[in-house]
């Protein structure tokens, strides 16, 4: 056996030794192909001020190369000059703007310009420019102007700490910003205001100051990579007065749980004229009958003063009641001594309801952050169903930043489903048995004629096609603004449902809009 090894062994040096003695007669050629990596590609090659970004040239079958780095407002690390030979450079950049980093390569070979070429190009040299994004710094300008009753823009105010700027309860102030930097990111903190926050909004917002007091100001901008931001605080920045103006009910919503109504008025109630016997609730059930529940309690919000929160004694109230409120003369009265005027049914228009679609399970990307136009593809009904444009917009969001812009064409339409980065249908879970809120927030820019111009949002596979427009767009649809549109909708299956998209456009103009935040609730029904 150990004879057998030894032959064994001195036989595979033999054929080795054979092999390498061999004229060399097969030639390996190493293929030219051209491939290009920096450190920061996956961030459109963005950096701050003074940053750096690696540039490395991997390509295959390289004779020479000369990196040139553009002069004054770059540098080649660990070097005084603005261009090098070697595989991997790092450039450092100094002065803010988009800049060309340009790599002229020799090859060996024909070349193969891109990853996925399958053929070469007939030449050995190649040019490549690298576009770099500098940055500066993120600054934020803002200001804030009255808002006359007439809704045009009236005085600006002084943006100076201690300022406080007076103004009469109820009240409204138009905020703007603008920026340098390019932030996306945009915060307003505004407490004593209505909304006390917002978020991400376009570059003027409207708000309403119904507290009295003096309130500070807050404004973010910011950016994540490359990262920078700016904080612009103003102390007491407005001073809300007394107003002898008349007191409006502005808003009647569910609030906290389905046994209270919220009163929104325009500005802070009195807790001490609130008498809970001067309220009366009815409640209109989906079957015709009618409920007075009996008050338990009427109270001033601890929160937000403008608000009386009703609370129901035995009495829940469901999505598909119709709920009224009426107040009859007594002693309601604000903070400023101005007695609430009388008001009959007012319907409460909110419910409290949650989108599906925001839970973090989720397969839905409702509001469009992660969408390109592959996961909202073209289902290949026809003509007109084709004469469509469509893309994802940072012009427009109703929140985050972006959101999906639609153009119509004339005399044409549109139907899309939603898929995942694999091509399969991107499903949400529903019952059967129960019925729910569809809708999304529209921007519209030009409704065209308009005529017979409308959206429908179907799902398969348990379609139901009588759904209605949602929306229609017709003469009295807002232009310039986000507005919400919305149908109730049930399906016939349990299961997992896909969107169906479908939009018509049938007159002789295109009709453009943005589209933002769908929304499906579930709502709850009276047993």
């Amino acid at each position: 056996m150990k004879n057998i090894g030894i032959f064994k062994l001195i036989l595979f040096m033999a054929l080795f030794m054979v092999a390498c003695s061999e004229d060399e007669s097969v030639n390996l050629v190493e293929p030219s192909h051209r491939a290009i990596v920096t450190s920061e590609m996956d961030f459109d090659n963005t950096i701050n001020i003074g940053g750096h970004i690696d540039f490395g040239d991997i390509s295959r079958g390289v004779e020479s190369r000369i990196w040139t780095f553009p002069e004054n407002v770059s540098s080649i690390s660990g070097t005084d000059i603005n261009t090098s030979s070697k595989d991997v450079v790092k450039g450092i950049f100094y002065e803010p703007g988009t800049h060309n980093v340009t790599l002229s390569q020799v090859f060996k070979g024909n070349v193969y310009p891109n990853e996925d070429s399958t053929m070469p190009d007939v030449g050995k040299e190649l040019d490549t420019t690298i576009v770099v994004t500098v940055l500066g710094p993120v600054q934020a300008f803002v200001k804030a102007h009255y808002i006359n009753d007439d809704g045009s823009t009236g005085a600006e105010l002084n943006l100076s700490d201690n300022a406080e700027n007076e103004i009469t309860a109820s009240k409204y102030v138009r905020l703007s910003y603008t920026v340098e930097g390019a932030p996306v990111n945009f915060v307003w903190n505004l407490p004593g205001a209505k909304p006390t926050q917002v978020l991400n909004a376009s570059p003027e917002v409207d708000i309403r100051y119904s507290k009295l007091g003096s309130w500070d100001l807050q404004f973010i901008a910011s950016r994540n990579r490359p990262g920078g931001s700016d904080t612009i605080n103003l102390k007491k920045f407005i001073k809300v007065i007394p107003s002898t103006d008349p007191v409006t009910l502005d808003r009647v919503f569910e609030k906290e749980s389905q046994t209270k109504i919220g009163l929104e008025f325009s500005r802070e109630m009195d807790p001490a004229t609130v008498n809970k016997n001067d309220f009366s609730v009815t409640i209109e059930t989906a079957g015709g009958a009618v409920i007075t529940p009996i008050i338990k309690s009427v109270l001033v919000d601890s929160e937000e003063g403008n608000i009386l929160v009703v609370e129901l004694d035995n009495e829940i109230m469901y999505n598909d009641d119709i709920v009224k409120v009426s107040y009859i003369p007594g002693s309601l009265g604000t903070l400023d001594a101005v007695a609430s005027d009388a008001f009959t049914d007012q319907i409460l228009t909110d419910f409290i309801k949650v989108n599906l679609f925001d839970d973090p399970n989720s397969n839905v990307d409702n509001s469009f952050e992660t969408s390109d136009v592959s996961n909202w593809p073209y289902l290949w009904w026809g003509a007109p169903w084709d004469g469509y444009k469509m893309s994802f917009s940072f012009d427009q969001a109703h929140s985050g930043s972006k959101s999906m812009y639609l153009e119509f064409e004339p005399n044409g339409g549109m139907i899309i489903g939603n898929t995942d980065a694999d091509g399969n249908n991107v499903t949400f879970p529903t019952e059967k048995g129960f019925k729910y809120e569809m809708g999304a927030w529209i921007y519209v820019l030009d409704v065209g004629a308009p005529v017979a111009s409308n959206i429908r949002m179907y799902w398969r596979p348990s379609t139901d096609w009588s759904v209605s427009d949602n929306p229609n767009f017709n003469a009295t649809t807002p232009i310039g603004e986000w507005f919400y549109t919305s149908v109730t909708v049930s399906f016939s299956s349990s299961g997992n449902e896909s969107f169906m998209i479908r939009g018509e456009n049938i007159n002789s103009e295109a009709v453009k809009f943005y589209m933002d935040d769908l929304s499906l609730y579930k709502l709850t029904s009276r047993p």
